[in-house]
């Protein structure tokens, strides 16, 4: 009897979907940046066309502002239409019935995403682009979890640690990372009504945690160098990960500074005084973006390792009952990998 090979489609559409998120999140920093929001005042039209019909050398070649908000609304149908491939790819392949219903969740989320922004060009309403800002991270790590559970690593490895410290870490890190999100997201959409003392608990509230986020990253570093997870490599991949992420985001955010609020010691010193911050400029823009961005990657990584750990330390549901029925296996169709 032959066997059937079967392209994987779910992890194909999978991964397209998480991959296309990050430059979505990119994208919408953007917007975030240059309080480009309300560049298209209609939704879910653009200036009365359709979004797709919309001419091409109006947005394409004109502001900045235009081109930036159409194309993060271009860029988010295409995501939806990713993970609708997804979500077919799923019933018709997947023997996983919580996988199928993940990626029906995926597009749930997707779909909840685009309907805040849109709500946020509708009601003209800076709360809901703050919502919409933090759902955009949620939404990417949740894809990665998506495209992780249809990875190798997800369906070859078995139980081999016993419970120990490595899991609950791994949960502070992404609570952690996740309300580092938040903070930051208050300080990119600060109201103009916030009065000085407001804005400056939420920027001390965000370097805390930026302490608290540094210190969990290192303790997942050594930690996972030690016994008994010294034996497992798998795990030393998305640690090195978070503290290159970690490394990076730093820098970052000292740069983040200096383009929002000059350097410091600029009074004290005259060549640092010198230094002019240029509103909304090229490389000040990029800079800041790239710095909620990194955010996002470091939401996606914490939930790797916590993907990677937990396959390690407990057994799947399908996996339990393949080994008190084994006849239950045979049944399932054979569908071999090739991605």
């Amino acid at each position: 009897m032959s066997s059937e090979v079967k392209f994987n489609f779910v992890k194909l559409w999978g991964w397209l979907a998480a991959l296309f998120i990050f430059p979505l999140i990119w994208v919408g920093g953007l917007v975030t940046t240059h309080d480009a929001g309300m560049a298209v005042p209609d939704w879910p039209g653009t200036y009365g066309y359709n979004l797709f019909l919309y001419p091409f050398w109006t947005w394409l070649y004109g502001p900045f502002d235009l081109l930036i908000e159409h194309g993060h609304r271009l860029l988010g149908s295409w995501v939806g239409l990713l993970v609708i491939f997804l979500c077919i790819a799923a019933w018709r392949q997947e023997s996983r019935r919580w996988y199928r219903w993940a990626c029906v969740g995926l597009l749930g989320a997707v779909i909840a995403q685009g309907l805040l922004g849109g709500f946020r060009v509708v009601l003209d309403e800076r709360t809901i682009a703050m919502i919409h800002g933090c759902g955009g991270p949620m939404v990417f790590a949740y894809a990665c979890f998506v495209a992780l559970a249809s990875s190798s690593d997800w369906k070859n490895a078995t139980r081999s640690l016993a419970p120990r410290g490595l899991w609950k870490l791994s949960w502070v890190l992404l609570a952690s990372t996740v309300t580092q999100l938040i903070l930051g997201a208050q300080l990119r959409h600060a109201l103009p009504s916030t009065s000085p003392v407001g804005f400056m608990s939420m920027v001390h509230l965000h370097l805390t945690f930026a302490g608290v986020v540094t210190l969990a990253i290192l303790a997942v570093a050594l930690v996972v160098r030690k016994v008994p997870y010294a034996q497992e490599p798998a795990l030393k991949l998305p640690s090195n990960a978070l503290v290159g992420l970690l490394v990076l985001q730093l820098l970052l955010g000292i740069g983040t500074w200096m383009a929002n609020y000059a350097l410091p010691w600029s009074e004290t010193t005259w060549s640092l005084a010198r230094y002019v911050i240029a509103a909304k400029g090229y490389w000040e823009s990029m800079l800041v973006t790239a710095h909620q961005a990194t955010g996002s990657l470091l939401i996606a990584c914490s939930t790797w390792l916590i993907c990677r750990v937990a396959r390690r330390q407990f057994s799947l549901a399908e996996n339990r009952n393949s080994l008190n029925n084994p006849g239950a296996s045979a049944a399932l169709p054979e569908s071999v990998s090739a991605v």
